[in-house]
């Protein structure tokens, strides 16, 4: 982890298309900017963590609803089988 000081209104570059600007500090809280492309997704880890859950969640979902699925390709086989 790079660890930097900055004051207001400096910046830090991230590669060539990425610039982070310090824009405010009040007590603990502090704010910055994040330039980038529209291309690449900025989140706050909190929200990028539920939105992994969700994911999660989903394809979680698809599995039991697949399972449901052949359960219930399996029962309707055996109907028929009799």
């Amino acid at each position: 982890m790079l660890i930097l000081s900055r004051k207001i209104d400096e910046k830090i570059k991230i590669g060539n298309d990425i610039t982070i600007t310090l824009i405010d500090v009040h007590g603990d809280q502090v704010k910055i900017g994040v330039e980038a492309p529209k291309d690449v997704k900025v989140f706050r880890q909190e929200v990028f963590d539920a939105i992994q859950n969700e994911n999660k969640a989903a394809v979680v979902g698809e599995e039991s609803g697949s399972e449901k699925a052949i359960n219930a390709m399996s029962a309707l086989s055996k109907l028929l089988k009799k």
